[in-house]
């Protein structure tokens, strides 16, 4: 997939899957990687803007697996900017589509 393409949505991609449940990054990497060509390195800076931004909080949770994980939790926030960029994304995707079936006026 084109790099550029990529970059515009990972972002809300992230907040989406984290609306749907706390996560840890590994976790996320993870459950993106299935349909997104995404690693640590595109991931770990962008949860460190979200969370910057107040679009997500962290706490620590004990794993069985060794030391404790962070989580991210979305923020009242981070669900009010989602829905705007739900809502942006639909109306781009409707007039790219307008334009690549040459339904331009």
């Amino acid at each position: 997939m084109n790099t550029q393409f990529k970059k515009g949505v990972i972002e809300i991609c992230i907040l989406k899957i984290v609306s749907e449940e706390d996560m840890y990054g590994f976790e996320i990497i993870d459950k993106l990687s299935h349909l997104l060509d995404v690693n640590e390195n595109t991931i770990y800076p962008i949860l460190r803007r979200l969370t910057e931004q107040n679009m997500f909080e962290t706490y620590l949770r004990e794993s069985s697996m060794g030391a404790a994980r962070k989580y991210y939790r979305i923020t009242d926030q981070g669900k009010k900017s989602l829905k705007e960029y739900q809502d942006e994304w639909q109306s781009f995707i409707e007039n790219v589509m307008k334009i690549l079936k040459g339904e331009i006026k």
